[in-house]
């Protein structure tokens, strides 16, 4: 092996991410007899999307009238693309995963009725919390431990080598079992929270043949201030919004599905919170969401009397359903020792075509975490052989310096600025055309060889490569889904075809870095309208 001059750890599971799924994944592997590790590119506890606001959870009683009715809506809300069996086990494992919460310390609000509101945590709180659980469960914490990649033989995943941020030196982590919980990728759209989801994850495991599922169905904006990074959104219920001249476009209560997008597309949008109109309630709010108001007392905007301006922030998969595909209950993948959790797995099983910003999200982070984090305890303690014994390899293929094959240097500030030209404009993104996504899936894929270029020596350049590979990498497969899918179902439109097309009810599987190929794979027992896929070539390139 090349490359490597660092540290060299070794444990049963290595979990690389530190939100809420890797938080999860790390206490149940360690709980099921595991030395674990848990590598975070930046500190758990205060990385990812979660950490800086509130989320909210899929909290549902064991009442059976009332979780198959949640089943019976999700199926259809998600197009028919989720699976029934995996519904009620996210309900069940989130109910007692949240009960465990409180035990721990959480403490919950009172709703208006005197009860525990167990549907909602504070994410600053949630993650300070999972923080001392994992810690308390024996876990070793590497923080600001970016992964680059993962290490491999023939029996399969074996560990990962990335950087350490805190002094330049590389770091290798031998385990046989890993869990990618590494987010979503928003392609450093800045997002409060976001910009350490750059798809790492997905790369990795793509580059050891894992498929990626769901990809096409990314097109998920956040709303906020134009000159904030909050994408929490929920106080601009309370807003009326205007157009350049000052006209209200729009005043208080419930706003079509499109509404910002389309009128963002006519010209600047703004807005002020007039239905917040005693003391009383800009009080409440204001204790309720408190992060929310930070930018605009830095930029002393008060917005109960004055307009502001509105921007729709690009989310990505993070607010996605698409990642990594899982073949099992535990969240296992096709390689053997390689799970995924969190944003960093498709989440088609448990939220179809649709997700959103909690609740199903949320519920699927405690979830998948608590199920890979056992899968892969059990499957690294059955191994006759330690990871440290093995002939393990490096995996990564691009963006890194001891894959280059060129002598120019990856022009990372460049490669990124493109991608998210590609990404963020809501005439190529969210109204999606074939034509439009075509062309854009051609300069895309213009930029691939440019990610295989030289890598500059600073711990900086070498992750900053690596994400910029890691984010083409994601867009390619985005818009190679999306332009398969003639359709539109879920938060997946298509211009040219503007209703559901019940012979895709199957899910879109794409594999491959340097050449895509896609086959479509029917969903287990599906539910809905009963039609069989549309027959598709079982492999095919794009």
């Amino acid at each position: 092996m090349s490359g490597h001059e660092g540290e060299t750890l070794t444990a049963d599971v290595l979990v690389i991410g530190g939100g809420p799924a890797g938080a999860w994944a790390a206490w149940s592997a360690a709980s099921h007899g595991a030395k674990t590790i848990l590598a975070d590119k930046g500190y758990l506890g205060t990385s990812g999307a979660t950490a800086p606001g509130g989320t909210n959870f899929l909290y549902v009683e064991p009442d059976e009238r009332k979780r198959e009715q949640a089943v019976e809506e999700r199926l259809a809300s998600g197009g028919f693309l989720s699976e029934g069996p995996w519904i009620y086990r996210l309900m069940e494992q989130a109910y007692l995963n949240i009960q465990l919460v409180e035990k721990w310390g959480y403490r919950f609000p009172l709703d208006n009725n005197g009860n525990l509101y167990r549907a909602h945590m504070q994410g600053p709180e949630y993650m300070e919390l999972m923080r001392r659980v994992v810690r308390r469960a024996g876990v070793r914490i590497l923080d600001q431990h970016p992964a680059l990649e993962l290490l491999a033989d023939e029996h399969g995943v074996g560990g990962a080598r990335g950087i350490n941020r805190l002094n330049g030196r590389s770091w290798e982590v031998r385990a046989n079992a890993v869990i990618i919980a590494t987010g979503g990728c928003a392609f450093l759209s800045k997002g409060l929270g976001c910009n350490v989801q750059t798809g790492d994850g997905q790369l990795m495991a793509a580059e050891l043949g894992v498929e990626m599922s769901g990809m096409e169905f990314s097109r998920q904006y956040a709303t906020t201030a134009a000159f904030g990074t909050i994408t929490r959104n929920r106080l601009l219920g309370f807003a009326s919004f205007y157009d350049e001249e000052g006209r209200i476009i729009h005043e208080g209560g419930p706003r079509g599905d499109h509404f910002f997008a389309v009128q963002l597309d006519k010209g600047p949008v703004y807005a002020m919170l007039t239905q917040a109109d005693t003391q009383e309630k800009r009080d409440i709010l204001r204790a309720s969401t408190p992060l929310w108001f930070v930018p605009f007392d830095r930029a002393g905007i008060d917005p109960f009397t004055q307009k502001f301006p509105i921007a729709m922030r690009y989310e990505g998969t993070i607010r996605g359903t698409g990642g990594i595909r899982i073949t099992g209950e535990d969240c296992s993948t096709t390689v053997q020792g390689l799970y995924a959790a969190g944003d960093a797995a498709s989440r088609e099983k448990t939220a179809g075509a649709r997700s959103g910003g909690g609740a199903y999200n949320a519920s699927w982070a405690i979830a998948s975490g608590t199920w890979s984090g056992q899968g892969a305890a059990e499957y690294a303690l059955e191994q006759a052989k330690e990871a440290r014994q093995r002939n393990l390899q490096a995996a990564g293929r691009h963006g890194l310096a001891h894959t280059a094959s060129a002598t120019v240097e990856i022009p990372v500030r460049e490669v990124i600025e493109r991608v998210q030209r590609e990404m963020f404009p809501l005439r190529i993104n969210y109204f999606r055309s074939e034509p439009v996504l075509k062309a854009s899936l051609e300069r895309l894929n213009l930029l691939w060889p440019l990610v295989q270029g030289q890598v500059g020596p600073t711990a900086t350049n070498r992750v900053q490569s690596r994400e910029a590979a890691a984010m083409v990498a994601n867009a390619r497969w985005m818009y190679t889904a999306a332009l398969l899918r003639k359709e539109t179902r879920g938060m997946h439109t298509m211009q040219e075809y503007p209703e559901l097309d019940d012979r895709l009810n199957h899910r879109l599987l794409l594999s491959g870095t340097d050449t895509i190929t896609f086959r479509a794979e029917q969903v287990p027992g599906h539910q809905g309208r009963h039609i069989p896929p549309v027959s598709v070539k079982e492999r095919q390139s794009v």
